[in-house]
């Protein structure tokens, strides 16, 4: 959603609930003046001295949640130039408001209210609210406005102090809106009245309020009253740059008010409609998420639609900009950009699905990721870039991966609404009171609900299920039948128990009192009321929450316990009673209650996810999302990985010390105020040793090659291939070739491979093959010396002889080869210098090489070549 600023920009707000019904409570500002102790900040990027000359630049702050930071972001640039750490706020949902000079900050889990001196990076002032949806913070200048819509009290602050300023301004409750127009005022709807009013705040004097005391002459004041709607009707506001837009849900128009002029625009809706908090320009976009439709209605009043592509229901409303209307899809994470004539102009897709907020200021449109590491910066050419909001690690590793998003769920089958369900009726003096409980929607949101009866047919929002009749004839009996309205029609109606009004009324009953408790239960009390005359035969209590009212339940007893389940969790609610005779009719609303926020145990953690750690024994690495918080923050998440027990406040856990390769089951559990949720579990496994299985092997005569595959048991192995008498060779674990092995010799080659939880080995049996020769001859140029290379000469040496010894002495001679032979060559063994001028182009050495001839006889080196190369070395020693 969108807060505005005192320029009328869009600013982040408090993020919209999730379509699913939560169980919660409500908020109230009673509190609103304590002045707590300043809360303690990390700041990292620009000094002081940089920081009021930036403030000023085209920037805006936007709130990453992962990493409990908020980031200043240049437009100019598209780059953060400063950050500031919020303590105790880690994955908060934010709600973010700021001026060129001041950012106020209200945790919706804590309920804290913090002021950020833009020119300092100084923190001025903390207070407490109620935590939850209900309060709302609104800036304009130099001053402050906290809006508590569930109680319908507009206080002003000195944004300095965060201390009251005079007195407030006080409607009904269940009030909406809170925002400022471009001319300064604060816009507030008043659904139970069909109004809606501005507020202009007191200027503040030179010193601090704290010291001008409540009623001093200085407080805020209702400027202007405009009808704009019928009473009951459910309202959405958005402010313009002068004047507001109110979204009549009920009956389906837009009406404006601009310099006094109030004008209603008629819209074709089949599904409730959305505006952003401020609306910038002449046109309002109005966006219907369950027809992904924007309705654009210009200050003439002429409307034109158009469609948002994709799927769900699940769009942000769109926000108007530099002639061209941005959409936001949370299901995919992206932003949809259309012209002023409705056609998709651009796509803006972000890196993963989640919230976006939309924020215009400066010139530029901001879009956050508040859930991720991005954000966009689109200038008014609608040039888009990409911000790293974690850039240079300003504060240390990035967070956890956000889990897969669920599948889609399947899409209901859509029908006309059901009957509204426990349809009842008090009467009053010439009046009747009828509340009923939800019909169901069957696929299709309930858009309105009709009252008849007495000759009236009145229509009232979804969210108002409890409605005054007036005009009656006390004596005369009534009934009334209600029934809902959503996309296909109308749904069949339940028709009220009989009523008589009279002007015997009992008392209302006084001081109701509101208390949360931690089964999600909300208990409501009350004195008993005076009967005037009549016996109490029950009480009717109504629920009030921002901009809705609803019945809670009722009593013949003088409490009632609202079940776990039929409120929101972190929604602020307060309540009123009615009291009910013996003769059927009831008493005026009592005061309204305190607020409260109903809360229950955590939700179980989404997306829970563990995993080998492959660089550690028995250790395991588990990460979640974080629980949905039902009211109250989480405050840790119970960890069991596989009855090792921790206690975390982070979304993510390392636990060692498990053993290695085991089968480990982990359970994770989040615990807030009311104690802890159900857990979520999965398994995962310890690293293990290794495991090999050798595939084949081959040999050269001086190398081989071992193949194999290897389990790494979920770790990071490394191999090695050794034999005896060989230094060990490492290679990839798949093949090793070990060289400088000796021809023809048998080896046992063992295969290693090792990981953080040890090793794993497997031999293999290899032989190397046999390195032969050619007896080599040189012919010279003499007869005598071609002679000695071609046949043998009686009585005298022959060419290519082979000898017993390593020396040439005929009386050892074993034989001779001719020239061109071949023959096995087993080692080599140092002996006489053998000068051989016509062998080998002058070849000489003591080696001699022993050959398979006639048995194991010895040839000179220096008349063999050996194939390969001819290098001596390869051949061991004999």
């Amino acid at each position: 959603m969108a807060t505005i600023d005192d320029a009328g920009h869009a600013g982040t707000g408090p993020p919209r609930p999730r379509p699913r019904r939560m169980r919660g409570g409500v908020v109230t500002i009673a509190t609103v003046a304590a002045l707590l102790a300043a809360m303690g900040l990390t700041i990292h990027g620009l000094g002081a001295a940089d920081n009021a000359v930036a403030s000023h630049d085209a920037s805006s702050w936007l709130w990453s949640a992962a990493r409990s930071e908020m980031a200043r972001v240049n437009g100019i640039t598209a780059r953060v130039d400063t950050r500031v750490g919020i303590p105790g706020a880690r994955r908060h949902p934010m709600q973010v408001t700021q001026t060129d000079r001041l950012l106020v900050l209200r945790d919706l889990n804590t309920g804290q209210v913090s002021s950020l001196d833009l020119a300092t990076l100084q923190i001025t002032a903390t207070t407490r609210t109620t935590p939850g949806l209900g309060v709302s913070v609104a800036l304009h200048e130099d001053a402050a406005f906290v809006v508590d819509a569930v109680q319908g009290v507009v206080r002003q602050l000195d944004p300095r102090s965060l201390t009251p300023v005079g007195e407030p301004v006080r409607y009904p409750p269940g009030i909406t809106g809170g925002s400022f127009d471009g001319k300064g005022r604060l816009w507030i709807a008043v659904p139970s009245e069909g109004t809606v009013s501005a507020i202009t705040a007191a200027a503040l004097p030179s010193a601090p309020a704290s010291a001008a005391p409540a009623g001093a002459g200085l407080s805020p004041k209702k400027v202007e009253t405009y009808d704009v709607a019928e009473a009951s009707h459910e309202l959405v506001v958005s402010t313009l740059d002068d004047g507001v837009a109110v979204l009549d849900r009920t009956a389906g128009a837009l009406v404006t008010v601009r310099g006094g002029e109030v004008r209603s625009t008629p819209l074709t809706m089949t599904a409730p409609g959305a505006l952003p908090a401020r609306t910038s320009g002449p046109d309002v976009p109005v966006t219907v998420p369950g027809e992904r439709r924007v309705h654009v209605v210009d200050d003439g009043g002429t409307v034109r639609a158009f469609t948002v592509p994709g799927a769900g229901d699940q769009l942000s409303p769109a926000v108007a900009w530099a002639g061209r209307y941005y959409c936001a899809d949370a299901a995919s994470g992206t932003v949809y950009a259309f012209d002023a004539a409705g056609q998709l102009v651009d796509t803006i897709r972000g890196r993963g699905a989640g919230p976006l907020e939309l924020e215009v200021r400066e010139n530029h449109l901001f879009i956050n990721a508040p859930d991720a590491a991005t954000a966009r910066v689109v200038d008014d050419r609608h040039q888009v870039r990409e911000v790293d909001k974690y850039a240079n690690d300003v504060l240390g590793g990035d967070p956890p991966p956000a889990p897969p998003p669920p599948p889609p769920p399947k899409k209901p089958k859509v029908g006309k609404p059901g009957a509204p369900r426990s349809v009842t009726a008090a009467a009053g003096n010439a009046q009747a009171r009828v509340s009923w409980r939800p019909a169901p929607a069957n696929g299709a949101e309930i858009i309105r609900y009709v009252v008849q009866g007495a000759g009236q047919r009145v229509q009232v929002g979804a969210n108002q299920r409890a409605v005054e009749i007036k005009g009656l004839t006390n004596g005369e009996t009534y009934r009334f039948s209600v029934h809902a309205v959503n996309a296909k029609g109308d749904g069949p109606a339940r028709t009220s128990n009989p009523v008589t009004p009279t002007a015997a009324v009992p008392d209302p009953p006084t001081g109701v009192t509101a208390q949360e408790r931690p089964d999600g239960t909300v208990l409501v009390k009350w004195p008993a009321a005076k009967g005037q005359g009549n016996t109490i035969a029950k009480y009717v209590v109504t629920a009030t929450s921002a901009g809705a009212n609803a019945p809670a339940g009722e009593s013949r007893k003088t409490e009632l316990v609202v079940p776990a389940g039929e409120l929101e969790y972190g929604t602020q609610y307060a309540f009123t009673v009615v009291a009910v005779n013996d003769r059927g009719a009831g008493s005026a609303d009592s005061p309204v209650s305190n607020t409260v926020v109903p809360y229950a145990a955590p939700e179980r953690p989404a997306g829970l996810r563990a995993s080998t750690v492959a660089d550690r024994p028995g250790t395991v690495a588990v990460q979640w999302s974080p629980a949905a918080a039902n009211g109250r923050p989480v405050t840790k998440y119970l960890v069991d990985v596989g009855g090792r027990r921790s206690e975390v406040t982070d979304t993510r856990a390392t636990v060692d010390g498990l053993g290695n390769g085991q089968n480990i089951t982990v359970k994770v559990k989040a615990v807030n105020e009311a104690g802890p949720g159900p857990e979520a579990s999965t398994t995962a496994r310890t690293v293990a040793e290794p495991r090999i299985t050798v595939t084949g092997s081959s040999a050269g005569a001086t190398s081989a090659t071992v193949t194999f595959t290897v389990d790494a048991g979920g770790g990071k192995a490394t191999c090695s291939l050794s034999t005896s008498g060989e230094p060990a060779k490492t290679g990839n674990c798949s093949s090793i070739t070990m060289t400088g092995l000796a021809p023809g010799k048998a080896y046992t080659f063992t295969v290693t491979a090792s990981n953080a939880a040890g090793e794993g080995t497997a031999t293999r049996a290899q032989t190397t093959a046999a390195l032969y020769g050619i007896a080599t001859c040189r012919n010279g140029s003499s007869g005598a010396e071609a002679s000695y290379c071609s046949r043998e000469i009686p009585g005298e040496r022959n060419g290519n002889e082979i000898f017993e010894v390593t020396r040439q002495d005929n009386d050892q001679q074993a034989g001779w080869v001719a020239n061109g032979t071949r023959l096995k060559a087993n080692c080599k063994k140092q002996g006489e210098e053998v000068y051989a001028y016509i062998y080998n182009n002058e070849k000489r050495s003591t080696w001699w090489v022993q050959v398979d001839y006639k048995g194991k006889n010895y040839i000179p080196w220096a008349w063999l070549n050996l194939e390969g190369g001819d290098d001596i070395k390869v051949l061991p020693t004999c």
